[in-house]
């Protein structure tokens, strides 16, 4: 039997978290737990990305190809179970490409699910895993997300108005749960898995059914992404509106964030 978690989304739900905890305590969980982050499996995830902003056929087939990739080189003796852990495996985060929804998110894990049975056949054990978050929330960190990393011009309640469909999480989940049966899937939203002692990752190894022993010792590390003032985000979305050319966009974005992590002015 092979044990397979893929833990695809969604982003701004306390992935980053998980991922840097994975690392970070990877000496200690490398005893229970095999994992792949992003840095791991780029071509799954970059193809992952084309096929949500494209939704060309072959996108998804070349994302078919990149998991059976890694799964030709998980060794089938080993006992431990195998996390694959990146909010690109959904696609692009929505407000990206024109995206209103994680509408190919069902679609690519689908096609894990027909390429772990076609790997593994009846000694696949598949759980596919989804952090959610409440809608507000969730949509005030990807608007201040857009803001810092690409240049969006929409207020926020502009913002809200346009990409209201985005929030439903859950929704997506359950097409994710139609299209992937008969194999799991489970979600659990972040106000509830940030309040555990290891934060979100405990919902990862909740999925997993890991003991005890196995989450005893892990370093803590705080919350990754932390929200940022609304000054900040007004002097974003200044720059994102000026008459600067991208490159300047781009320092000034990083020299007002930099102001306000450092202090310096």
């Amino acid at each position: 039997m092979i044990r397979i978690l893929v833990h695809a989304g969604f982003h701004k739900t306390g992935t980053t978290s998980v991922q840097k905890m994975l690392v970070h305590n990877r000496p200690r969980l490398e005893r229970h737990i095999r994992f792949l982050t992003r840095p791991g499996m780029i071509g799954a995830c970059e193809a992952a990305r084309a096929y949500s902003a494209n939704r060309h056929p072959a996108d998804l087939t070349e994302f078919a190809s990149e998991i059976a990739a890694i799964f030709e080189e998980i060794d089938t003796d080993d006992p431990r179970p195998l996390v694959l852990s990146s909010e690109d495996l959904s696609g692009l985060m929505p407000g990206r490409r024109n995206l209103t929804r994680y509408d190919a998110a069902p679609l690519l894990m689908k096609a894990i699910a027909d390429t772990t049975q076609a790997a593994f056949g009846d000694a696949a054990d598949l759980t596919f895993y989804f952090s959610t978050r409440a809608a507000e929330d969730w949509m005030r960190s990807c608007y201040a997300q857009h803001l810092r990393a690409v240049r969006m011009t929409l207020s926020f309640q502009d913002y809200c108005n346009t990409y209201a469909d985005s929030a439903e999480l859950d929704a997506i989940v359950d097409q994710v749960r139609a299209n992937v049966a008969p194999f799991k899937v489970v979600s659990t939203p972040l106000e509830e898995a940030g309040t555990r002692p290891i934060g979100p990752l405990a919902s990862v190894m909740d999925a997993l059914d890991m003991p005890g022993r196995a989450r005893r010792g892990l370093e803590v590390l705080p919350p990754a992404n932390v929200s940022m003032p609304q000054e900040l985000l007004d002097a974003m979305l200044e720059a994102n509106r000026s008459d600067l050319s991208d490159e300047n966009v781009s320092k000034a974005k990083f020299e007002a964030r930099r102001i306000w992590l450092t202090g310096d002015v």
